[in-house]
């Protein structure tokens, strides 16, 4: 079976210049002993069999081309982590082959490839070597793996002290800043924050968009349905489907549950969400004079943000947020150098935890004037939002501010990714990622609806 084209493997022959990896006939077994025992008596007596075999894989070919994106799913024990783990490298398979053509980052269980004696800075370097970077090439990404951790002083403690997260923070900031051509991730982003998670998704866009190839295993069939060009559904160790993500996911999910299918989206947190209480000031008659985060930024800041609040309809500070309410953002900004009385244009996007934009506005759209201030000076602008009824989880609001050149093209003067991150509760139940708001009508006579 293939994803993203196939062709007949010979021995000896090269692979396709557009394939990134080539799976051909790959079967995993493991020796399952009952009793510690046993291993002793089959190490002396080889002629009996102790033990019963445990076949991970069973078979399995598919090519997977430069550029594509590919989830796999299934239950637990169907063979996801096991598949990885020999394409990796990591497992050698009992038959068949694996050939990849790349630089290979992956994350796999946690901890992996970790050294637990050495500091988190002496891991940045070991890992990186291991990858086949130069310790010049090291150097250079080592600012970058560091800011994008955010572990502070931890970097030079021993990654035993680290807590999962920051375990998760720093394996998956080396292997995603380390300019991979396949990265290869097993459900390790199931461990972390609601902000890391973001951030994650974020780089995993951007790694994407530079035509990384990426395989991932996830659970949450939401995530595989947005990010993947493909994806394969294991069952037993076999495939049993290959191809469009959307038709996998509704296969496996018909399969398993045997019931309208319900999709996953719950977001995953261990020390607590991107944004706590003590991250945000109290605003005020001054206006907000903090973002909560601070995840990427662009723009040539000659009015910048400097701060952004949650309300609610009664100016309520908010760190959860119910749907199908009213919620009030209220953004400060400071003119740094634009000319008195330029016209600005402010937007925001609303975005879940897997990164996919579900919704945005700006200024220009509503028809609202907003002016700058006199240089130095600040402005508050409130943008009133109606939230739909969206399933409970992680969400975040990114902001974006921009004015006209003379030429009518617009210039960003600054915009925040994931500004502000936070939890969403819901009232009603919502089994997939939106519930629209609806009326059903029986006609009294159904002739009717066809004549």
């Amino acid at each position: 079976m293939a994803i993203g084209g196939s062709r007949k493997h010979e021995k000896g022959l090269l692979m396709s210049s557009n394939i990134a990896i080539e799976v051909i006939g790959i079967s995993k077994s493991f020796k399952i002993y009952d009793r510690p025992q046993d291993r002793l008596k089959q190490s002396l007596l080889r002629w009996r069999q102790y033990y019963r075999e445990f076949k991970a894989l069973d078979d399995i070919s598919f090519n997977v081309n430069k550029g594509q994106t590919i989830g796999i799913i299934g239950k637990n024990g169907s063979g996801k982590s096991t598949l990885l783990e020999v394409i990796c490298g990591t497992l050698m398979p009992s038959t068949g082959k694996v050939e990849v053509k790349g630089r290979v980052a992956a994350l796999l269980e946690l901890g992996a490839g970790f050294n637990p004696e050495f500091t988190g800075k002496e891991n940045i370097y070991l890992n990186a070597a291991v990858l086949g970077l130069t310790g010049e090439e090291i150097r250079d990404k080592y600012e970058q793996i560091t800011a994008f951790a955010e572990i502070g002083d931890f970097i030079d403690q021993p990654v035993k002290t680290y807590s999962s997260g920051m375990y998760v923070r720093l394996a998956f900031a080396i292997q995603a800043n380390v300019d991979p051509e396949i990265l290869i991730v097993d459900e390790a982003l199931s461990v972390g924050d609601a902000y890391f998670v973001h951030k994650c998704m974020l780089r995993f866009n951007q790694l994407r968009e530079k035509g990384t190839t990426i395989l991932f295993v996830s659970h949450d069939s939401t995530a595989v349905k947005t990010l993947c060009d493909h994806a394969m559904w294991l069952e037993g160790g076999r495939i049993m489907y290959s191809g469009d993500a959307s038709v996998a996911v509704d296969r496996y999910l018909a399969a398993v549950k045997k019931q309208p299918i319900v999709m996953d989206f719950t977001s995953d947190k261990e020390q607590g969400g991107g944004q706590a209480e003590g991250q945000i000031s109290r605003g005020g008659a001054l206006g907000e004079t903090i973002i909560p985060n601070i995840d990427r930024r662009l723009g040539d800041q000659r009015c910048e943000f400097i701060g952004l609040g949650m309300y609610d309809e009664n100016m309520q500070r908010l760190l959860t947020v119910e749907n199908d309410s009213l919620l009030i953002l209220r953004l400060t900004v400071r003119n740094n150098s634009l000319e008195e009385g330029r016209r600005l244009v402010l937007g925001y996007c609303l975005r879940n935890h897997r990164g996919v934009d579900l919704a945005s506005n700006n200024s220009t759209v509503e028809d609202t004037i907003i002016m700058a201030p006199a240089v130095g000076d600040h402005r508050t602008i409130r943008i009133y939002i109606q939230l739909p009824v969206l399933h409970p989880g992680s969400y975040s609001f990114s902001i974006t501010m921009g004015y006209k050149l003379e030429n009518d093209v617009m210039q960003d003067s600054d915009s925040i990714t994931n500004a502000v991150v936070f939890e969403m509760t819901s009232r009603r139940t919502v089994h997939v990622l939106m519930s629209l708001d609806s009326s059903f009508e029986v006609e009294e006579d159904e002739r009717t609806a066809y004549e």
